[in-house]
């Protein structure tokens, strides 16, 4: 059985890039929650925010977490705040690892400012304070994982590091 690979921590952190990789690397099939969820509603998030909110998002995001649950193989990047649900993190926790990429409040907010327009949560006069309040509010959430620091390294010496943390178990 080919255990998951689960990439969590907030947007801009690197889950997508680093998923990609990581997924070649283990010859594994790779999964944007994100992507998936905007390929599958055929419209973006940033749209499905502005017309049926948050919380039916998240209903989304839980009903794919469950479907993934039932997988093997997979390195997944989950949406930014897919593992606020409990549920989530027991359903794709059972069935493989889980890594939480990081990275300063400012670095997140200089990568996330080459896509305008795509991160909702985002849309606030001051982006750089908003980005520092839902780290806090979510600290408690991504401080249960296993945490990789994205910042100061390149791409391949960030695989690496997963690829060590993945052959560790931790």
């Amino acid at each position: 059985m080919k255990k998951n690979i689960i990439l969590t921590g907030f947007m801009g952190t690197g889950k997508s890039t680093l998923g990609r990789m990581l997924a070649r690397e283990l010859n594994y099939e790779f999964i944007d929650t994100d992507q998936l969820i905007e390929e599958r509603l055929d419209k973006t998030i940033a749209e499905f925010f502005q017309n049926e909110g948050e919380a039916r998002f998240r209903k989304i995001e839980a009903k794919l977490a469950q479907e993934l649950a039932k997988c093997q193989g997979l390195v997944i990047a989950t949406g930014g705040g897919l593992m606020i649900n409990p549920e989530n993190v027991a359903a794709l926790g059972r069935t493989g690892q889980i890594l939480c990429l990081v990275a300063t409040p400012e670095e997140i907010l200089e990568r996330i400012s080459l896509q305008p327009g795509t991160r909702p949560l985002l849309k606030d006069p001051n982006p750089l304070q908003k980005i520092i309040e839902l780290l806090e509010q979510r600290a408690t959430i991504y401080d249960k994982f296993t945490q990789v620091s994205t910042s100061s390294q390149s791409q391949k010496q960030l695989v690496t590091e997963l690829l060590h943390h993945i052959n560790q178990g931790s």
